[in-house]
């Protein structure tokens, strides 16, 4: 994709926090960023940490609480949005599974990624992905599709899980049908080289909203435990559980573990 020319005026207003911008792969979806003073239009490439977001849909929250990180570490952020109401009008968890009525949601980020690497000189071959509630769900799985294109992953409170060594049960239960579904299995040695944080609240223990599921725990900070757990088993190196104290399930609370966390890998 060539790089369009951009006017004075315009890289101003594509620069700090941006306009909302359409996926032109799929206007359905949609992506913003904040892009930190560091960055040149016509200078190298700086990393990039992409936040999604849980069932709220609160981008604006992630890209205001995260732009003074951004500034501090010249690292752009970018917050997809995958609205509710896409083919069921009352349907809020589309993405959280990857694979929702044949729209394939890491496909969709991507796309966002590739079109953004377009515009901003930021690097999206390797980038950061953190993902609170909903969000943590869709991250985690994301990793086992797409190992080799990220640099660290940072999973908070996810409700339900798949499981490392669920390598029977059904997606996304399990690992047991991953390659005919997405056309790929997962690559362990890769995972195995993802820095990752695993983040939960110390008072995130209700179970309204959560399927029940003996094996995962009864809470997202069961979850939490058992999913770093796994992890650790299963050769991930640098593998660890923040516990974010006096916090429930509150993804904005707990974006200055996610800071701390992420700092030293920058």
């Amino acid at each position: 994709m060539s790089r369009p020319h951009l006017d004075k005026v315009t890289q101003r207003l594509l620069s700090g926090k941006t306009p909302v911008f359409a996926c032109t792969e799929d206007p359905r979806f949609s992506f913003s960023l904040y892009i930190p003073s560091a960055h040149s239009f016509d200078g190298p490439r700086i990393p990039l940490l992409v936040a999604v977001h849980g069932l709220k849909r609160n981008t604006g929250g992630y890209i205001n609480n995260l732009k003074d990180f951004s500034e501090r570490h010249g690292i752009a952020v970018l917050c997809p949005l995958f609205p509710a109401g896409i083919i069921e009008p009352s349907d809020v968890h589309n993405y959280k599974d990857v694979l929702y009525r044949g729209i394939r949601y890491d496909r969709v980020l991507l796309a966002m990624l590739t079109q953004a690497h377009g515009v901003w000189r930021i690097e999206t071959a390797r980038f950061f992905l953190h993902g609170f509630s909903a969000g943590g769900q869709f991250a985690h799985r994301f990793l086992y599709l797409h190992a080799h294109r990220l640099r660290g992953i940072s999973i908070g409170s996810p409700g339900s899980i798949t499981r490392p060594s669920a390598r029977d049960a059904a997606w996304p239960a399990g690992l047991g049908d991953v390659e005919e579904v997405f056309g790929v299995a997962p690559d362990w040695e890769a995972i195995a080289g993802v820095p990752m944080q695993v983040l939960v609240g110390e008072r995130d223990t209700e179970t309204e909203g959560i399927a029940r599921d003996d094996r995962a725990g009864r809470t997202r900070f069961e979850r939490a435990h058992v999913l770093h757990a796994e992890f650790a088993r299963c050769g991930v190196r640098a593998c660890e559980i923040t516990i974010v104290r006096g916090v429930g399930h509150d993804g904005i609370k707990c974006l200055s573990a996610v800071e701390a966390w992420l700092a030293p890998l920058l």
